[in-house]
Formats: C-alpha cells, structure tokens, sequence
C-alpha cells in the first residue's frame, strides 16, 4: 500500500516538446469494427505513422515513438495486433479518451507520467495496466501523485524464526499477536501512569523512590514500594519483548539502528543502571542523586512506545519529519518577531524607573507569553 507524502509534482512539458508526435483528429468514427491484419514487418519502418483510435477520437504518432517501450502493449507489433482495423487502417481502443492522451504522452517524453486532472487516480491507473505500461512507470505514476513507495517487507527464512517475528511485529497476523500487542499497550500505560503517579506527595513522602536507594535501611523498604514492583513487572515485560524481537529479527543491523528500537532500550536501560550505581554508589554525593534524577527523567521517553502500535502516530512523526524546513522556518520568522517586539518594548520602557523591562532578553518572556 502506498503511504502519503509530500506532495511533489514534476514539471508539466508542453505537446511541442515531444518533437511534435502528437496529431489529434476529432472526426469520429463510423463503420464497425472489424479485426484484421496490420501491415507486415517489412513494410512498416520506423518514420511510418500509426493511427490509434480511441472512442472515436484519432491519435497519430511514429512507430519509433511507441518503440521506446517495446513490452508495452502499443510498443509491441504482436500483442497491438488484435485491435487492429483492417478497413479503416488504425488500431481501434474502446478505452478512456482522456487518460490515453496521457499514456501517449508518456511514449514521447520517454516516460514522464502526468495524470489529467479531469481523470481520477483509479481510472487513469487501470488505462496503465492496461496498456501494460509496467511496474516502473507505474510506481513513477504514484510518486508524481505525491505518495510513497513502501518498504518492502523482509521476512527471516527460517519458520519458527519468522512465526515469532509475525508474532511480535505485526499484530494483525494472529489472534496470539494482537493479545501480545494488547498487553504491550496495557504494560506502557501502566509503567507511565506508575512513573506519574509516584510523584505525588502524599505517596511520595511514605513510599521511598526506587531510584534513590542508596542505604540499606530504605533498601529494605523498597522491598514493599508498590512501584517497585510495578516497575520491575514492566522492566520484565520490556526485557523479555525486546528479546525475542532481537532474537527473531531478520536483520541485526537494521533492528539495532531503527528508532523505536532505540526507544525500547531506552525505556529499560535506567533500571538496569540504576541497580547498577545503587550498588557501586553507597555515598550521598550530589553527583550520584544528579545521576538517578537523570535516569529517573529518561523513564519518560517510554511514552513514545506507543507509536509501535498505532499508525496515527506514526503518521504524525513523519508528517513532522516530512515539514521539518517549514518548522525551521517558522522558528525562524518567531526569532525575528521576538527580537523585533522586544526590542520596540525595551526602549519605549526604558525611562520608567519601575519598568519590568530591563534589557532586550528580559522582555522575550512578555513577547513569547503575550
């Protein structure tokens, strides 16, 4: 299935510009079809005009033209045969008028595809495979539409190697896959929800956090932190998912370098080196509360697991990567109105002595609120 891009549409040439093949006749037709023989081989060379009737509606061009692609069906002499008209000495099509203009259009310019507006995507794709203009120009048709061709799904050869990939990667699959993909998305929302919720102070002050353990008196406490174990059943889950998921992949270097990859080693790994600097670090220094308090910050990151299970998300995340100049340029033109208005307010203050606005980068938090 082709994916929505970024709109992107090559430039329009003009009949001319195909070296003048084009030659329309609107008279109509009027004696009934009748299928023969074209001219032989030898008669025909490559400066002979070939006249192609589509609903009435006459198109000529060269056969060089239609020879550029010789596996279509107007570039090969064989497989045009049967649609020609011995009597009236053309090839008779009773196709779509407007969306052949197009596919002859794409005999001259040696392949550019351009769709009528007045054509829909449906139609003018089927007058394609029709004319069995191939897999090439097709996927050129759907990239001047604007969408994307997918990646193409690679499978591990061995079976029980690929039962456990389909089974942890693609939860329409199975019934097994989507109860697996279910309790992935129950087990993210809980570790979040624990992560927010042991920050209240009420459970804050009775309840010692699992990432400030550093006396064997609060170690012994944390044995009955709930989020403790509601941390640890998550980190086991994470682990174990991440695992066979590695174990199963298809390619190392491609599941080690994706990006929701990353982001499922990020959600367990400051669990692992908290246990770690707890049992290295039995002192009360300031660097090591600044480094549990780094770690205990990057167990928010686990909120992006959810896009592994929904495809709006993931939508939304290429859509932003897709606009990234558009946003540097609406940072850009935000820069210039925050210098701007700042520094009107700094100097139409500065001779008030209670004035706020004390210099230009004290006023940015007016402009920015306000």
């Amino acid at each position: 299935m082709w994916r929505l891009r970024k709109y992107y549409s090559p430039p329009i040439m003009d009949m001319e510009e195909a070296n003048g093949d084009l030659l329309l006749d609107h008279s109509t037709r009027t004696t009934t079809p009748q299928h023969g023989t074209p001219q032989s081989d030898e008669r025909l060379s490559k400066n002979d005009l070939i006249t192609i009737n589509v609903s009435g509606l006459r198109f000529q061009t060269f056969e060089k033209t239609l020879a550029r692609f010789p596996d279509s069906l107007l570039g090969c002499k064989f497989k045009r045969e049967r649609f020609y008209m011995e009597d009236s000495n053309e090839y008779f099509f009773d196709r779509h008028r407007s969306a052949f203009e197009s596919i002859l259009y794409i005999y001259q310019s040696g392949g550019r595809v351009k769709r009528p507006e007045s054509v829909p995507i449906d139609i003018f794709l089927r007058e394609m495979r029709f004319f069995q203009m191939g897999d090439d120009l097709v996927e050129e048709f759907w990239i001047s539409e604007g969408y994307e061709k997918p990646k193409e799904t690679i499978l591990p050869t061995n079976t029980s190697q690929r039962r456990l990939w389909e089974l942890m990667e693609y939860p329409d699959s199975s019934l097994a896959a989507r109860i697996i993909a279910f309790i992935s998305v129950a087990v993210i929302i809980i570790s979040i929800v624990s992560f927010c919720w042991e920050t209240v102070p009420s459970d804050a002050e009775t309840t010692p956090s699992t990432l400030n353990v550093t006396s064997g008196k609060e170690e012994g406490r944390t044995l009955y932190n709930p989020f403790f174990w509601i941390e640890l059943l998550c980190i086991v889950w994470f682990t174990m998912e991440l695992t066979l998921r590695f174990i199963s992949c298809p390619s190392k270097v491609t599941f080690l370098t994706s990006f929701l990859n990353i982001i499922d080693f990020i959600a367990i790994a400051p669990f692992f080196v908290n246990l770690i600097w707890a049992d290295a670090s039995k002192s009360s220094s300031s660097m090591s509360f600044t480094v549990l308090r780094v770690l205990r910050l990057v167990r928010v990151f686990r909120i992006f697991k959810l896009s592994r299970h929904s495809a709006g998300l993931q939508i939304l995340g290429k859509t932003f990567r897709a606009s990234v100049q558009e946003f540097c340029l609406l940072v850009f033109f935000m820069a210039i109105a925050l210098v701007l208005f700042s520094s009107g307010m700094y100097f139409a203050e500065q001779g008030e002595t209670n004035s706020k606005f004390s210099s230009i980068p004290a006023s940015f938090w007016f402009v920015l609120i306000w």
